[in-house]
């Protein structure tokens, strides 16, 4: 056929047509399918593969597990969703134009009962995915969630009666707590472990944790430290789980409705500490009484909308009727014995609710709006009356002698009289609205939340110390007291804050870039004062080295006062006070790798945080008295670093250790000393300065038999500094390095679908057994402070008595799900 031939000429301009035609028709016709990819504890799952199966087209899901795929519209196509470590999943679907799709993979991972981090990626804004499975097959003291949230890098505790933790310098109420997008709050009046009971978050219906040790954004609230952001699981099917154990009990029930568009999950707590608090060297009667109920329930209206309710009711009670003490304490070659017999009890009662609302509207596939209204109502008393009557003696240390651990010597003797009437009642309620936008590879989050706070107390406490005869502090005129505390007050005041924030995902060249820009402003009415905070968070990886990841975080965070911190030392209230501030600086890297056939991941953190306006504070047991004033400023700096990974298939196990230094400097403490001249004390160091921590959890099984499980959990802490505000230079000296390590043992008898009554079957029976305390280290929380009359030389001596925790005991408990 020649070139010029008209019939070649036709055949070409015919296929171009045909070709040209079909394609614009194709264009036409074609639609975007969009939707989100979870796992089975709802949480995003990023770098996931979705494909249109018998095509090409294919695309990854974004670090929100989220995305968007254009394809033909015809009546119906397979798409394939897959990911390392889950479970690959086809599903048809008919092509429809807007159509969104939430879809739920299982893990594929074998794993055994225990806790392991699902996903190891870093969300951007340093804080980090945490998967939770089986919680109570660690042994816990306090039966809560904090208790594996200590030994994460950058945490501390010295007390394991209590579910507080401070985190890379910070104190207890510098933490924020999430659960469900709400916040939640701790007791007030709290001064001991003992009184706290248990934390709000429930292990049993938790499904998914996220943690920051600082630098996180923007849509977190105004505190310095940390956050903990809970969230609830919504329930799959029918289920229900009971445990007991020398500790107390609990029962969780959950399931479906009304054609699934109803979920519902409950749980309640009952926890009496009594058997550990037997172990404290004061003896007496204990009856301590904790209870706690909670439920969430979730409506799908429609495809859209979703309704949602958050109900807590907790109950505490602590009863005490000491009788009598004894405490050995010193160095060897001058030991000492201390001996107090009391009269009195104590009576503190702990009521709190909090109820919660929650719309959820996904406006579009690209758009969705959240509004959560809610009140929290808190009603607490303290009430104590404690006479008692001591015995400073010095003991017979010498070896063989027939007075061996007898007394020799006197040192002191007297009594004193505690009393104490403390009310509270607090009520907070609020409205928050958030949002969230999705324009291609960036999503941008915004929030307002308008918070209203009433707050009314009463409070009445007192000291009097009596050494053989003389009131302390003695004046030779007047009868004195140790200590007086007087003040009523009713506040009410408003806060507003905002949010908005943006994420970002980015190429330059081989480097891939996810960074988080992000404000907050914030205003109280109470002082007036308005403040904003900016945040930015960076991480990146080389396309080549994936196996490695860098990540940087820098912000300004407020914590405005909220109760304790705006009383001064005489009662009143500061309404001159003003936020505290930290400002946060700090780099990482994380870096994963495979040994034994097993994934790893070793990660290093170090960070700088200068903080400003601060209120000096100081430490009794887990009660923190502030001065109520801004005095001082100060800095946090360190080193976190993190090896975890499955030692055994399945089984996450992991060490952290921490190196810290955190000091402040009061700008008004200057003094006079003898000679006339001005003393400026400088820096000292802050009440939680550890300077290092080392912390370990592992899990094990028996080659072969999964059923018996052994878990470890051990912590390693140096010495907390004790401040002696006696004197004008603030002389300190370091308590004893914290010890502990409790092991836990499980065995389950069988995994599912045992008959027992009816048509009840139980899909899983385990018995455990927990060593606490395991190698029965005397471990110091406070001081008791027994001050002497001076002597004929005019000499009078203090006498830091230490206050232990508690010593080994043995729990047992069961497990039964439904």
């Amino acid at each position: 056929m020649s070139v010029k031939s008209p019939y070649y000429i036709f055949l070409c301009v015919l296929v171009i047509f045909i070709t040209g035609f079909t394609s614009l028709h194709a264009q036409e016709r074609r639609v975007k399918i969009s939707g989100i990819v979870k796992d089975t504890l709802s949480i995003p799952i990023p770098s996931a593969s979705v494909i249109i199966v018998g095509s090409s087209l294919g695309v990854s899901t974004d670090d929100e597990g989220r995305f968007s795929i254009t394809v033909i519209d015809i009546d119906t196509l397979t798409i394939r969703f897959s990911c390392l470590g889950y479970q690959t999943q086809e599903m048809n679907v008919k092509a429809e134009r807007g159509k969104f799709l939430e879809v739920f993979l299982k893990p594929s991972e074998e794993h055994i009962e225990g806790v392991y981090v699902r996903s190891q990626q870093r969300r951007v804004g340093n804080i980090e995915r945490i998967g939770i499975d089986g919680l109570k097959a660690s042994p816990n003291v306090s039966g809560g969630l904090e208790s594996l949230v200590k030994l994460l890098p950058g945490v501390s505790s010295s007390n394991e009666l209590s579910s507080q933790y401070s985190v890379r310098g910070g104190n207890f109420d510098e933490n924020l707590v999430y659960v469900n997008d709400v916040e939640v709050y701790r007791p007030f009046l709290i001064r001991s472990a003992q009184q706290e009971g248990l934390s709000f978050v429930n292990p049993d219906m938790v499904g998914a944790v996220e943690f920051s040790s600082g630098g996180f954004t923007a849509e977190f609230g105004d505190k310095m430290s940390s956050v903990l952001n809970v969230r609830y699981r919504e329930p799959k099917a029918n289920a229900l789980r009971v445990s007991a154990g020398l500790l107390g009990v609990s029962a969780t029930l959950e399931g479906v409705a009304i054609g699934n568009s109803l979920t519902y999950l409950t749980g309640m707590r009952y926890k009496t500490s009594r058997y550990m608090l037997n172990s404290l060297e004061t003896k007496g009667d204990y009856t301590p009484s904790f209870f706690d109920w909670q439920g969430v329930a979730n409506y799908k209206l429609s495809e859209r909308i979703t309704i949602g309710m958050l109900g807590n009711i907790a109950i505490n009670r602590f009863d005490f009727q000491p009788r009598v003490r004894e405490t050995r304490f010193g160095v060897f070659n001058n030991t000492l014995q201390l001996k107090i017999y009391y009269e009195g009890q104590e009576k503190d009662r702990y009521l709190s609710s909090m109820a919660a609302l929650i719309t959820a509207i996904r406006v579009t596939s690209n758009f969705n709006v959240k509004v959560i209204g809610s009140s929290y109502y808190s009603n607490e008393q303290e009430t104590y009356d404690l006479l008692g009557q001591y015995f400073l003696n010095e003991l017979d240390n010498s070896m063989g002698s027939k007075t061996y651990g007898d007394s020799l010597i006197n040192v002191g003797i007297g009594g004193f009289l505690d009393h104490a009437r403390n009310h509270i009642n607090l009520k907070v309620q609020n409205v928050n609205l958030l949002g969230d936008v999705w324009f291609g590879r960036s999503q941008t989050r915004w929030g307002v939340q308008l918070q209203r706070e009433a707050l009314s107390d009463e409070l009445l406490e007192w000291g009097l110390v009596d050494s053989s005869g003389y009131a302390l502090p003695y004046t030779g005129s007047q009868v004195g007291l140790d200590r007086f505390f007087g003040a009523a007050s009713t506040i009410e005041s408003y806060r507003t804050t905002g949010f908005a924030q943006t994420d970002l995902q980015f190429n330059v060249g081989s480097w891939q870039y996810r960074t988080n820009v992000g404000f907050r402003l914030s205003h109280w009415s109470f002082n007036k004062e308005i403040f904003f905070s900016p945040r930015l968070a960076l991480s990146f990886n080389h396309s080549n080295y994936r196996s490695l990841q860098y990540h940087l975080s820098f912000g300004y965070y407020y914590q405005p006062p909220f109760y304790r911190e705006i009383r001064l030392a005489n009662g009143e209230l500061n309404r001159n006070i003003k936020a505290q501030q930290s400002i946060h600086a700090l780099m990482g890297a994380e870096y994963y790798f495979t040994a034994w056939s097993r994934p790893f991941r070793l990660s290093l953190e170090l960070y700088n945080k200068w903080l400003n306006r601060l209120i000096p504070y100081s430490v009794d047991n887990v009660r923190l008295r502030y001065s109520g004033e801004n005095l001082a400023r100060g800095y946090a700096r360190g080193a976190d670093l993190k090896l975890n990974g499955e030692l055994v298939p399945g089984a996450e196990s992991w060490l952290s250790i921490s190196i810290l230094k955190t000091k402040e400097d009061n700008l008004y403490d200057s003094y006079t000393d003898e000679g006339g001249n001005t003393v400026y004390p400088g820096y000292y160091f802050r009440p939680t300065d550890q300077t290092f921590s080392v912390s370990l959890f592992l899990q094990d099984y028996l080659p072969g038999d999964k059923s018996f499980r052994v878990n470890l959990t051990g912590v390693y802490g140096s010495g907390l500094p004790m401040i002696d505000s006696t004197v004008p230079d603030k002389r300190s000296f370091r308590m004893p390095s914290y010890k502990r390590i409790d092991v836990g043992f499980t065995k389950s008898f069988f995994d599912s679908g045992k008959q027992l009554v009816g048509n009840l079957k139980a899909a899983n029976l385990s018995v455990g057994v927990d060593i606490f305390n395991l190698f029965n280290f005397n471990n110091t929380v406070s001081y008791l402070w027994v001050q002497t009359v001076a002597n004929q030389e005019g000499n009078s001596y203090r006498f830091a008595v230490p206050n232990y925790l508690t010593s080994r005991r043995v729990n047992v408990r069961f497990q039964m799900n439904f």
